[in-house]
C-alpha cells in the first residue's frame, strides 16, 4: 500500500450543525484506490471509501494508524557553549 500524507478537509455530518475539519489519507494499493478520513467531533471516528468502504471502526483505526508516516526526529543542535 502506498498512502499519501494527511491532508485537512472540510466535512459535514448530520449531527453537528457545522463545517468540521478532518484528516484524510488517500491510498494506492494492489486491490485499487481508497482513503481514509478521521474525524473528531465530541470523539473520534473513522471512515472508509474505495478499498476501505464497510471496513469497521477497528479495522480503520488500526489502518490508520499504520498507514501513517514516522514522525520526523527533531534535530538536536547544541549550541557550543564556553
Amino acid at each position: 500500500m502506498t498512502p499519501s500524507a494527511p491532508s485537512r478537509q472540510h466535512i459535514r455530518v448530520r449531527e453537528a450543525s457545522v463545517t468540521l475539519s478532518a484528516w484524510r489519507m488517500d491510498v494506492a494499493s494492489p486491490r485499487g484506490a481508497g482513503w481514509i478520513v478521521l474525524a473528531e467531533h465530541n470523539a473520534s471516528w473513522y471512515r472508509g471509501d474505495g478499498v476501505f468502504l464497510g471496513w469497521p471502526q477497528p479495522r480503520l483505526e488500526a489502518a490508520w494508524r499504520a498507514l501513517l508516516p514516522p514522525p520526523e526526529k527533531p534535530e538536536l543542535d547544541f549550541p557550543q557553549l564556553g
